[in-house]
């Protein structure tokens, strides 16, 4: 083919030449050209064609969250057919596990993985003679299968999204963290394996407690147990409720965080309040004999009371004592300001 030097032809000639060229490349490039057996939409310039191209290859190239975390009802996922945005679509799966997608109607694809899904959704449009070689892909944009419910004493409860892998201390840092009457018992539910429920005990500082941060998968349940409470009430020092975790805490122990009894208190007549099936059950404890080591310390349990009466008699007497000091005190300022 012969090659023509521009240079040697009349101006008006070079410039019907460029023209015809010009007309030619316009043509070209808007002529609407199938893609795997479907038309594509013709567009205004080749940018927007290039623009529509980039953006639908991105969306074929979005990452799954978990390819291999099944679908479920309720679940919003975004399906993009490569090349053919017509047929791309957002939908969330029914309660009965199917979505409705343009040509090929309803398809059911509830506890399939998106791999899975994917491969159904193409066979369907390739079998109806929609698309050849169709390319189909998933992006799970809100998940109830991919959710991990925590309940119980954290701080923001509910369903969290897990979009990677998850360790549990994540989960409930997610939640806000632990409330100030969480306990220590944490038991975790697999959806897929309820019967086999995992309880774990956290320790009091969970940055040095990395044997309990264990994997949480997708549609886990977390439940915080909430400590249990024993309250120190009568003639104490501060009347108080102490957490109690595994009943460890005693009858010493509580006394001790309660500041102690008063002067005041009668101990021989102390008892626990103690809530059975029956009722209301009064405990006797010889706290006297358990202060001078000559009893054994005794342990409480959740709701346990532990109530130290006071006596009116050492009352009494304290209040005179207290009258006679102070009555010595004010003789002797007297005796010093005459």
């Amino acid at each position: 083919m012969p090659v023509w030097n521009c240079r040697f032809l009349p101006r008006t000639s070079r410039i019907l030449i460029a023209l015809l060229c010009s007309t030619s490349f316009s043509v070209y490039s808007t002529a609407q050209t199938p893609i795997n057996g479907i038309a594509a939409p013709a567009t205004d310039t080749a940018k927007q064609d290039a623009a529509t191209l980039a953006a639908q290859s991105s969306a074929s190239r979005t990452p799954l969250p978990n390819p291999n975390v099944r679908l479920g009802a309720g679940d919003l996922i975004d399906i993009n057919v490569f090349g053919v945005p017509d047929l791309s679509t957002k939908t969330r799966i029914s309660g009965s596990g199917d979505i409705y997608l343009p040509l090929i109607d309803y398809v059911h694809i509830a506890d399939l993985t998106a791999d899975e899904a994917q491969a159904v959704i193409q066979k369907r449009l390739e079998a109806g003679g929609f698309v050849r070689n169709p390319h189909v892909s998933i992006f799970v944009e809100e998940s109830s299968s991919l959710a991990v419910t925590l309940v119980g004493e954290v701080n923001h409860p509910g369903p969290y999204t897990v979009a990677r892998d998850r360790r549990l201390f994540d989960m409930i840092s997610a939640a806000g963290g632990l409330t100030d009457k969480a306990g220590r018992i944490v038991t975790i539910e697999h959806r897929d394996d309820p019967e086999h429920k995992i309880t774990l005990q956290l320790s009091a500082n969970l940055a040095e407690d990395t044997n309990s941060n264990i994997d949480i998968l997708p549609g886990d349940t977390i439940v915080v147990s909430r400590a249990g409470i024993v309250y120190v009430v009568g003639d104490v020092q501060h009347p108080s409720g102490f957490l109690i975790e595994d009943n460890s805490l005693s009858v010493l122990k509580a006394l001790a965080l309660a500041g102690g009894s008063n002067r005041t208190a009668s101990l021989n007549h102390t008892k626990i309040l103690r809530q059975t099936p029956n009722g209301t059950e009064e405990i006797p404890i010889p706290l006297k004999k358990i202060l001078y080591a000559k009893s054994p310390d005794i342990p409480l349990v959740k709701g346990d009371v532990l109530f130290i009466p006071g006596s009116s008699a050492k009352a009494a007497a304290y209040r005179t004592g207290d009258a006679a000091i102070s009555m010595t005190t004010a003789l002797a300022v007297v005796a010093a300001h005459p």
